[in-house]
């Protein structure tokens, strides 16, 4: 089943990729365990939970709305990672590092298609991602830029 929103209106950037937002969520400020959703497409794979931004909505509130969605948390939203072209599909996606504080027992995506969610170390991540090169890459840009390198 693919997640159709029918009041939802994509929205473009000037040179007209379609634009979204994701985070990656960690267990921790440590940023040792990573949250990922079964893939809306096929529930065999994993993904990094994301989706497009709102007319109005700035990419922030956009990732953080697609966590609560997608993978029924709540939390604070950390640094900007960087921003993402996917040629293949038009669109960039912005991400951030998010901090879980709260797991929902229910959530949307749970209730509309069954999806699930899941803790995996990096390396694990990595490998459940193989599918997703654009998301690797989110977590390639997130191990070059450690936490104690943020100012």
């Amino acid at each position: 089943m693919v997640k159709e929103k029918p009041n939802s209106i994509r929205t473009y950037d000037k040179e007209g990729f379609r634009r979204r937002a994701a985070c990656l969520c960690f267990k921790d400020d440590a940023e040792k365990e990573i949250l990922l959703v079964t893939s809306s497409k096929d529930r065999e794979k994993w993904v990094v939970p994301g989706g497009g931004v709102e007319p109005l909505e700035d990419p922030r509130n956009t990732a953080e709305r697609e966590a609560l969605e997608e993978a029924g948390v709540r939390g604070k939203l950390g640094r900007h990672i960087g921003m993402f072209e996917n040629k293949d599909k038009n669109h960039r996606t912005t991400v951030y590092v998010f901090v879980v504080t709260e797991l929902m027992d229910d959530w949307e995506d749970k209730r509309a298609m069954g999806r699930t969610r899941e803790w995996f170390s990096i390396a694990e991540a990595h490998a459940k991602l193989s599918h997703k090169p654009i998301q690797l890459h989110y977590l390639r840009e997130l191990l070059e830029k450690p936490l104690d390198m943020v100012t």
